[in-house]
């Protein structure tokens, strides 16, 4: 009976501390400076994307979707004097699948390469850039596969991915009329 007790308020525990662990959303959080950054194009694509087994299945449509809302929803909000374009292909994926707590949890992940161009005149000035994210700490234990449907999970894939490409044009922050740090 105290078993039971002590799995059921562990397991209690551990869902409880997922809520707090997940993906920030880009719009609750102060915008991190962009200089001149204005986004003009979201260009994604899957077409050479790859699923990472174990993984749960996702559409090329689905993949695309996820990873231009999220683009947009972190980059759109910038209204600086220049347009740039932000061009993404989605390399690789995995949405885990369920596994057995603690024993097994399958980690969900994506690939992506990335690129920015300017759009007049229209060239690239960054990239190729293979960026890789997970979906976070809300997944140790557990695994998300446990607790968050495939839609859910390429949600907060994508939403990591954004912040990572944003943490990428920010390494050269001159790009966009910032001081270098």
């Amino acid at each position: 009976m105290t078993t039971d007790l002590s799995r059921r308020a562990f397991a209690g525990l551990a869902l409880g501390g997922l809520a707090g662990c997940a993906a920030s959303d880009p719009l609750t959080e102060a915008p991190r400076d962009m200089g001149d950054f204005r986004l003009g194009l979201t260009i994604v694509v899957a077409d050479k994307v790859k699923k990472i087994p174990p993984s749960r299945d996702a559409t090329k449509e689905a993949l695309i979707a996820a990873m231009t809302a999220e683009i947009d929803r972190r980059f759109r909000r910038y209204d600086g004097a220049r347009e740039y374009h932000i061009a993404v292909a989605i390399d690789g994926y995995a949405l885990a699948p369920p596994g057995i707590p603690i024993v097994l949890t399958p980690k969900s992940i994506m690939v992506v390469t990335a690129n920015l161009w300017t759009a007049d005149p229209q060239e690239k000035i960054r990239g190729p850039e293979q960026l890789t994210t997970f979906e976070g700490a809300d997944t140790l234990l557990l695994g998300s596969g446990l607790v968050k449907s495939a839609d859910e999970q390429l949600a907060t894939l994508a939403r990591n991915m954004s912040g990572k490409i944003q943490a990428w044009l920010l390494r050269e922050p001159e790009t966009f009329g910032l001081p270098p740090r």
